[in-house]
């Protein structure tokens, strides 16, 4: 496990990066993945500067599908998964500590494959997914799904990343 603390829009975020499992690069190298999208939606979402803290967990499919069932009942792998340290609602402010998200490598380079996407950006994508989770926001209606949509088309947008949502013309359907 490695320690990152880096300024995110002001905000001091510590950042701890765990490579639990799978065929994932160095910490490094993922964090510098995760700072930028960190900063992008800090920035959109007009958050105040804040110190707080955050845990991505980069795994394989056998650890997510542990995870899933555990604590969702769905005995599967997924791409992401989320735990908010504390409850946040939607616009709040975040406390100390915003949470886990948690990355299975399998699925991710699966779907971006599928998808015809660099896994860099779809890598990216999931953990703006995943943070705005953490900071309240979700999908269970299609109104939720569509304010979520919009908010990572943004994020992704301002770090030159194209809409994760459409390949080739096609629009993706999500859970």
């Amino acid at each position: 496990m490695e320690r990152i603390a880096q300024d995110v829009s002001e905000a001091q975020i510590d950042i701890d990066i765990l490579v639990e499992a799978g065929n994932w690069p160095d910490a490094e190298a993922l964090e510098r993945l995760v700072q930028p999208a960190l900063k992008a939606a800090w920035s959109k979402l007009g958050l105040a500067p804040a110190q707080t803290e955050l845990s991505v967990v980069f795994t394989d499919d056998r650890s997510i599908q542990q995870i899933n069932q555990q604590w969702r009942g769905k005995d599967k792998p997924t791409n992401v998964l989320s735990f908010p340290a504390f409850p946040v609602k939607v616009g709040d402010q975040p406390g100390p500590m915003l949470g886990d998200i948690i990355i299975a490598r399998e699925t991710v380079e699966r779907e971006a494959l599928e998808e015809g996407k660099p896994l860099e950006n779809h890598l990216t994508h999931l953990i703006v997914h995943g943070l705005l989770h953490l900071l309240g926001y979700d999908h269970q209606t299609e109104e939720e799904a569509e304010a979520m949509e919009r908010l990572e088309r943004e994020i992704l947008h301002a770090l030159a990343i194209p809409d994760p949502y459409t390949v080739s013309g096609l629009i993706i359907e999500t859970d």
